[in-house]
C-alpha cells in the first residue's frame, strides 16, 4: 500500500511506519521538519507541494496535534485547538484536490472524548460525552473531520485510549516512578484507565484500513480498562517493588505545576470499551495489563 501519515514522527506515527514498511508498504511522512527521504515536508496549515503525494494515496493517516501534556493556559489551549482542526481542514482540501484520492482516511481523535466515569462503559453507541476543555476539542475534531463525505473516501476517527510501549508514550514514566518508590495509587486510585499496547495499537489501525464496513468513531483500546490503584499495583508487582507511595490530589497539583503538566492526564477516569473493535472479530495480542506488563518488561 502507499500510506500517507500526517505528523507521524511521534510516538504513535514511528511505530506505524515501521509497521507498514515491515509489511512492504511505501510509507511517506508529513512534517514540519523532514529530514529522511520519505519525509515532506508541510506547515499543515496551507496548501503546498505536499498536496501531490496524496494523489493515488490507499491510506492518509492524520496524527498532527500539539501534546496535551502541557499546562492548560490560553496559548496552549489555541495551539491544542487549531493544530488539530487546521490540520484536519488542509487535508480535507487537499483530498478535494485528488484526482485519485486516499481510499480510507484515519483521523486521530481520543479516549476523553467520554466524561470521567468509574463505573459506566463507554462504548461508541452507548458513550456519554461532556463539556470541558478536552470533550470540546475532541468534539471539534471530530465534528471538522466528518463535515465533509465522500463515497470513494472511507473515514475512521480514532478514539484512542493511552498506549503502552517502551519506546515512548506513558510506560516509560510509570516504570521510572514504580522504581523510584512513587508507584502508588495517584488521587483516589479509582479512576479507569484504558490503555492499549503499541502493537495491538498498529494492528488496530491496519485491521480497520483492511475492513471495508468499518467507519466512523471506533474505540481504539484494549477491552479490559482497570482501575488506577489496581494498576499501579500490578506494577509493583512485575517490578518486584514492594512499597509505592500514594500521591494525593493536593501533591499532583502541587507536583503538575513544576512538571508543566495537568492533573487531568492522571485523574480523569477513561473507562471505554472497543465494542465495534470486537464485534468485527479482531483478536488481542494483550488483552489484559498483566499481558502488557509482562511483554514489556521482557524488552
Amino acid at each position: 500500500m502507499k500510506i500517507i501519515i500526517a505528523g507521524g514522527t511521534g510516538f504513535l506515527g514511528e511505530n506505524l511506519e515501521k509497521h507498514f514498511a515491515e509489511k512492504g508498504s511505501q510509507v511517506y511522512i508529513l512534517t514540519r521538519r523532514p529530514k529522511r527521504e520519505n519525509e515532506i515536508h508541510w506547515d499543515a496549515k496551507t496548501i503546498g507541494e505536499w498536496k501531490n503525494i496524496l494523489e493515488q494515496a490507499d491510506v492518509l493517516i492524520n496524527l498532527t496535534g500539539k501534546s496535551v501534556d502541557c499546562r492548560y493556559h490560553e496559548k496552549n489551549k489555541k495551539e491544542i485547538y487549531t493544530s488539530r482542526i487546521d490540520s484536519t481542514k488542509v487535508l480535507q482540501e487537499a483530498v478535494n484536490l485528488c484526482t485519485a484520492k486516499p481510499k480510507v482516511w484515519l483521523n486521530a481523535s481520543s479516549a476523553t472524548i467520554y466524561v470521567h466515569s468509574e463505573k459506566h462503559l463507554n462504548t461508541e453507541d452507548d458513550g456519554i460525552i461532556g463539556d470541558d476543555f478536552s470533550m470540546n476539542i475532541c468534539k471539534s475534531w471530530e465534528q471538522e473531520f466528518f463535515k465533509i463525505k465522500n463515497e470513494k473516501n472511507r473515514k475512521v476517527a480514532l478514539r484512542t485510549s493511552i498506549v503502552l510501549g517502551n519506546n515512548g508514550g506513558a510506560f516509560p514514566k510509570l516504570r521510572m516512578i514504580t522504581k523510584l518508590g512513587l508507584g502508588g495509587k495517584q488521587g483516589r486510585g479509582n479512576q479507569m484507565v484504558s490503555w492499549i499496547h503499541i502493537e495491538d495499537f498498529c494492528r488496530v489501525v491496519e485491521w480497520i484500513i483492511q475492513n471495508e464496513n468499518m467507519n466512523g468513531a471506533i474505540n481504539i483500546t484494549a477491552p479490559n480498562p482497570i482501575s488506577n490503584e489496581e494498576m499501579m499495583g500490578k506494577l509493583r508487582k512485575r517490578t518486584n517493588i514492594p512499597f509505592g507511595m500514594n500521591a494525593p490530589v493536593w501533591q499532583l497539583e502541587l507536583a503538575s505545576i513544576f512538571l508543566k503538566t495537568e492533573t487531568e492526564l492522571l485523574l480523569k477516569s477513561r473507562n471505554v470499551y472497543p465494542e465495534n473493535v470486537m464485534k468485527s472479530g479482531f483478536q488481542f495480542l494483550y488483552p489484559t495489563f498483566e499481558e502488557v506488563v509482562a511483554e514489556l518488561l521482557k524488552n
